[in-house]
């Protein structure tokens, strides 16, 4: 059975080539796309403290504070 004409190294390279870079253009789609899912994840999760912060009637000094001071006492009770 005839496949038909052979493909010269040249071509298969080209091919190969244009595939890659294809790919490449891709890939750096997708990481665009995933930084952005990151970046609303992010600012969910910090809408979800903001709340918490004002439904505790606290300043963001005064939650940095609190939150500070927990951490210490983490970190402390650790060693």
């Amino acid at each position: 059975m005839a496949r038909g004409p052979r493909k010269s190294i040249e071509e298969k390279i080209s091919e190969k080539q244009q595939l890659i870079a294809s790919l490449l253009t891709r890939i750096e789609s997708e990481k665009k796309e995933l930084g952005g899912l990151f970046e609303e994840k992010r600012k969910k999760d910090l809408q979800v403290v903001d709340e918490i912060i004002s439904e505790a009637g606290l300043s963001p000094e005064e939650a940095a504070e609190a939150l500070q001071n927990y951490i210490e006492g983490r970190i402390e009770s650790a060693s």
